[in-house]
C-alpha cells in the first residue's frame, strides 16, 4: 500500500470517528464528554510540552511559530497557542479540522489545516521553531509514512528549533497494523535517523512503551561529523551531585523499577546529546534518557537508567564524550534491590477509562505493577472467576500490565467485590459499581 492509499484509509477512518465521537477517539477517556471535560484531558500532555519550552527563555519565544502534527479537533492547540506568535496544526481528517476551526475561532493566532496525511508539503523549509505531536504516529499503519513525517519535521524546523514527538515504542504486535493500532518505532530507529539528519537528541524516554517521547534540536549540516571529532579536557564539566531519579536520595538500587539516577552537571557542553554523551557506572554503561535545560543555578539534569549491576556499594560514575572523560569521577551508592510488591494501580471501565471503579460496559480494565508472571493473575467477582483475560505489558521497568476481562454473566447491576490474586498472594479487594 503506497502513501496515498494509507492517507485515504486514514482520512476515511478518522472522519468516521470524528462524526461518531471525536472527543472519545482523541482522548479515549469517556464517551460523549462535554467540552470542559474533553479539554481537561489535555492537562498532562500540555505539562509535558511546556516543560520542553523551558529550554528557551520566554522573550526569545515571543516571535516563535509552532506546528502540531495531527491536531485533531484542536484540543492541544488552544492552550499551546498562548506561547507562540503563530501556531499551525495539520490533520488528515477534514472532519476533525472542521471541529478545530470551530473550537479555535476565537484564537486568532491558531491555524488548522487539512493535510495529505503523509507530508508537510504545505510549509516551506525552516518555517517553525517548535514542532510537536502526541497520540498520532501510534495510529499510523505505515512505517514509510512515519519515516516521511520524521524527515518532514526536520525539513520544516528552523536550525536551532526543537521538536517534541511521541511514538508507539512497544514491541510490534502479531496482528497487522491499522489506523487505530499502528506500527511501532524503536529507540534504535530514532537514533539512527537523527544521526543521519544532524539532529541533537535531548531526550528519548519511555523505551518499549506506548508513550515513547523524544526531544530533538535541529543542527546545521555537518554538525554530527563535527561532534564525532570533538575532544574535551577531562575537567570540562563537573558532576555536582547524584540523586535517585525518583527522589532526592543519594543512591539507587542495582536493578528494578527504581534503578535510575539523575546527574546534576555544571558546564555541560551545549552540543551534548544522546549520540555523544556517555555515563559509565562501575564497569558498565548506563542509558541516558534525557538532558534537561540549563537551570538558574547553572546545573543541568541528566537522567540515566542504570545497567543491571551485580556489584553494590560505592561505585565510580564517569561522564564521557564518546570514549573520553569530560568530568572528574563521582561516586554513586548502589544498594541491593528490594523485593517486588505486586500492586493493583487502578480499576476502570474498559471503554470509559475515567469511570473509576464504575463499570458501564461490562468490560473491566485493571493496571497492575511489579508482576513478574502475568498469567499468575487471577480475578473473581463476588467469588465467581472471570473468563478470558487479555494481558498487555505497557511498561517493562515497573513490570506494568494491563489486564482486560468481561464481567461474568451472573453479575448484575449494583455493588460487587473484585478480588485479585497473584499466585498465593491476595490483593486488597475492590468494590465495583456495575451499572448494567
Amino acid at each position: 500500500m503506497d502513501d496515498s492509499e494509507v492517507s485515504g484509509r486514514m482520512r476515511d477512518d478518522w472522519n468516521e470517528r470524528a462524526r461518531e465521537d471525536a472527543g472519545y477517539y482523541v482522548a479515549f477517556g469517556r464517551r460523549h464528554q462535554n467540552d470542559a471535560d474533553f479539554l481537561a484531558t489535555a492537562t498532562e500532555v500540555i505539562n509535558i510540552l511546556e516543560s520542553e519550552l523551558r529550554r528557551v527563555p520566554p522573550p526569545q519565544r515571543s516571535t516563535w511559530k509552532a506546528l502540531e502534527i495531527g491536531c485533531g479537533p484542536g484540543r492541544l492547540m488552544r492552550p499551546m497557542s498562548r506561547h507562540f506568535a503563530e501556531i499551525h496544526g495539520v490533520d488528515v481528517s477534514d472532519e476533525m479540522i472542521a471541529l478545530a476551526r470551530e473550537r479555535l475561532k476565537d484564537t486568532p493566532n491558531a491555524y488548522p489545516h487539512v493535510s495529505d496525511g503523509a507530508s508537510l508539503r504545505e510549509f516551506p523549509e525552516e518555517t517553525f521553531d517548535f514542532v510537536y505531536s502526541y497520540a498520532v504516529f501510534q495510529h499510523v499503519p505505515s512505517r514509510e509514512v512515519i519515516s516521511t513525517y520524521m524527515r518532514e519535521t526536520q525539513r520544516v524546523l528552523k536550525t536551532g528549533g526543537f521538536a517534541r514527538l511521541q511514538f508507539n515504542g512497544m514491541p510490534a504486535r502479531a496482528t497487522s497494523p491499522d489506523t487505530w493500532a499502528g506500527v511501532s518505532t524503536t529507540t534504535g530507529e530514532i537514533l539512527e535517523f537523527t544521526q543521519l539528519q544532524d539532529i541533537q537528541v535531548l531526550a528519548l524516554e519511555g523505551a518499549a512503551t506506548q508513550y515513547l517521547w523524544t526531544t530533538w534540536r535541529k543542527q546545521p549540516p555537518g554538525w554530527q561529523t563535527q561532534q564525532d571529532e570533538r575532544h574535551f579536557p577531562s575537567d570540562t564539566s563537573r558532576i555536582r551531585r547524584i540523586t535517585n531519579a525518583q527522589s532526592t536520595e543519594p543512591g539507587a538500587p542495582s536493578r528494578g523499577r527504581y534503578a535510575s539516577i539523575s546527574l546534576w552537571i555544571e558546564n555541560l557542553p551545549a552540543d551534548a546529546g544522546l549520540h555523544h554523551l556517555r555515563v559509565q557506572v562501575g564497569d558498565s554503561l548506563g542509558t541516558i534518557t534525557s538532558i534537561g535545560p540549563l537551570m538558574r543555578d547553572g546545573l543541568q539534569q541528566v537522567s540515566v537508567l542504570l545497567p543491571e549491576l551485580e556489584a553494590t556499594g560505592l561505585l565510580p560514575v564517569e561522564l564521557r564524550w564518546l570514549e573520553g572523560p569530560i568530568a572528574p569521577l563521582a561516586t554513586l551508592r548502589v544498594i541491593p534491590p528490594g523485593p517486588s510488591v505486586p500492586r493493583l494501580c487502578s480499576v476502570t471501565d474498559g471503554t470509559n477509562l475515567v469511570a473509576d471503579k464504575r463499570i458501564e460496559t461490562r468490560h473491566v480494565k485493571m493496571i497492575l505493577e511489579e508482576i513478574a508472571r502475568p498469567h499468575d493473575v487471577e480475578a473473581t467477582v463476588d467469588g465467581i472467576p472471570v473468563g478470558d483475560r487479555e494481558f498487555l505489558c505497557t511498561h517493562p521497568k515497573p513490570q506494568r500490565y494491563e489486564v482486560d476481562f468481561r464481567l461474568p454473566e451472573e453479575i448484575g447491576p449494583g455493588k460487587h467485590e473484585l478480588q485479585v490474586s497473584i499466585g498465593r498472594r491476595k490483593l486488597a479487594p475492590v468494590m465495583l459499581d456495575v451499572t448494567s
